[in-house]
């Protein structure tokens, strides 16, 4: 408001020491006399200043034309640019203006606008690697597909466009589902610019998508050279890798390779339960009995697991039920309030048939922290101990229904998973997977506590009736005989 209001105090004192002037030169005496032809011209002192103004600007178009002159004749002669550079500074003013309006455009979300300013200025500026990538994004804005891959394709042959060019190509085969043509296209770029954070992350998605352990391996390992993974997460996500590609020590054909990727997994992350659990089993494998165990200790140490408490039970698959016990003392006594360690060490008791025991080890569980496990472990002992059917399958009607406490859960979509994987089925994103309690609450079976009463309603009615049961078997007894004779006359 202050500067407008200055430059109209200035406009005015211009105007008025004008009109002062004028005014002065009007009032003084003298003038200029100018003789042309032999004719004399007298000029007042507004007149000759006037005169003057005039003169100035008929040298300055004077030039002009003069340098426009030498320009044609500078093209007549033989070169081309004089002439072009003279006229062509509009044109270049105009195509950048145009080539200004198609990036607001593109940026506000109008696709036509943004694809009619960039022809405009491709037309008008000779520099395809300005206008080219502006043609792209506005053909891909307005569903015109084929001509943004028409248009990253010309990037594509010019070196200082050619990662723009294979990027756009990329991203456009990740849209269609081609994942095999984007990966390799990924690793094109990669190869121009190799420290590009968002083609690395393109890329080593597809490669664990596809199961490419190796090469994923290769580009976290570019990711952590360039500085954008922290050195710990690295060394998790490099033994999910090598986990990976040891997922199937197991089989018959598993090879010596894959056993020494579960170690070097094991490794690198001590704390990763599958790791743990497949390099135990790849020490069993090799007769290495002593440093499974090991290995599983200290994993289960970290977190109790029952992947762990399984690979620590094939150390001596052929042992006693009572030497089994005494043998996970090395586990049990590590830990000993965790809930895990007490669902295991209960378990062992039951299959020693030493229900008391089971029963002591479980404690408080079930009223605390009670699940599906917990209460089917209830119901085995419950019936190692000679109790009734009704109070046996009491417990097992609450298993129905309870929840089935920790579960391998996805942290981004939160899907629960049957089992471990380096990538979630539902999302496909990488090491996702956590042992955890769902937050969401699981879906309630239709036999559920609902059913409750009707089982133990059916038991208590089957045992009121046991000589109706006696009679009908012996009317049964009766009718048997008759059945073969009658199949021989038949």
């Amino acid at each position: 408001m202050l500067w407008s209001l200055l430059k109209i105090l200035v406009f005015v004192a211009i105007i008025g020491l004008l009109a002062i002037g004028a005014g002065y030169l009007m009032e003084s005496s003298g003038g200029v006399q100018v003789t042309v032809a032999g004719t004399e011209y007298t000029l007042g002192p507004l007149q000759s200043v006037i005169a003057l103004g005039v003169l100035v600007v008929a040298v300055w178009l004077f030039f002009k034309l003069l340098s426009l002159l030498v320009a044609t004749l500078k093209f007549l002669n033989g070169d081309e640019t004089a002439l072009s550079r003279y006229f062509d500074r509009s044109r270049e003013r105009r195509g950048y203006q145009a080539l200004a309006d198609g990036l607001m455009a593109l940026a506000s979300g109008e696709g036509r606008v943004a694809m009619t300013k960039a022809s405009k200025a491709e037309k008008l500026l000779n520099k395809p690697e300005l206008t080219n990538l502006l043609v792209a994004q506005a053909a891909e804005m307005t569903g015109d597909t084929k001509k943004a891959s028409d248009t990253y394709k010309k990037l594509v042959t010019n070196n200082a466009t050619r990662f723009v060019g294979v990027r756009g190509i990329m991203k456009q085969k990740l849209a269609e589902g081609d994942d095999e043509t984007a990966r390799k296209l990924a690793e094109k770029a990669l190869a121009i610019k190799p420290r590009h954070a968002e083609t690395q992350d393109v890329l080593l998605n597809l490669q664990t998508k596809a199961q490419d352990w190796a090469g994923a391996r290769s580009t976290l390992t570019s990711k952590l050279k360039a500085g954008y993974l922290p050195r710990d997460v690295f060394k998790r996500r490099d033994a999910v890798l090598a986990l990976s590609e040891a997922k199937d020590i197991l089989d018959d054909s598993a090879s010596v390779e894959q056993q020494e990727h579960a170690i070097e997994a094991n490794r690198l992350s001590p704390d990763l339960v599958p790791a743990a659990a497949m390099a135990a089993r790849a020490y069993i494998a090799k007769g290495k009995p002593r440093a499974a165990t090991k290995i599983l200790k200290k994993a289960w140490d970290v977190q109790p697991h029952p992947d762990l408490a399984h690979a620590f039970a094939e150390i001596a698959p052929d042992e006693s039920a009572e030497d089994r016990v005494k043998r996970f003392t090395a586990l049990t006594r590590i830990h000993p309030e965790n809930m895990e360690t007490r669902l295991i060490l209960a378990e062992l008791n039951i299959v020693a048939e030493d229900f008391p025991e089971a029963r002591r080890a479980l404690g408080d569980v079930v009223e605390k922290q009670g699940d599906a496990r917990a209460y089917t472990l209830m119901a085995a002992i419950e019936r190692g101990e000679g109790a009734s059917d009704a109070v046996v399958q009491g417990w097992l009607a609450r298993a129905l229904n309870a929840p089935r406490g920790p579960q391998w859960v996805c942290d981004n979509c939160h899907d629960i998973q049957a089992e471990w994987a380096p990538v979630c089925q539902n999302c496909h994103s990488f090491d996702t997977l956590s042992w955890q309690t769902p937050q969401t609450p699981e879906i309630a079976s239709a036999t559920g506590v609902h059913m409750l009463p009707l089982i133990v309603g059916a038991l208590e009615d089957k045992a009121d009736e046991p000589e109706e049961m006696e009679e009908a078997d012996v009317i049964e007894a009766d009718a048997d005989p008759v059945e073969p004779e009658v199949e021989k006359q038949a």
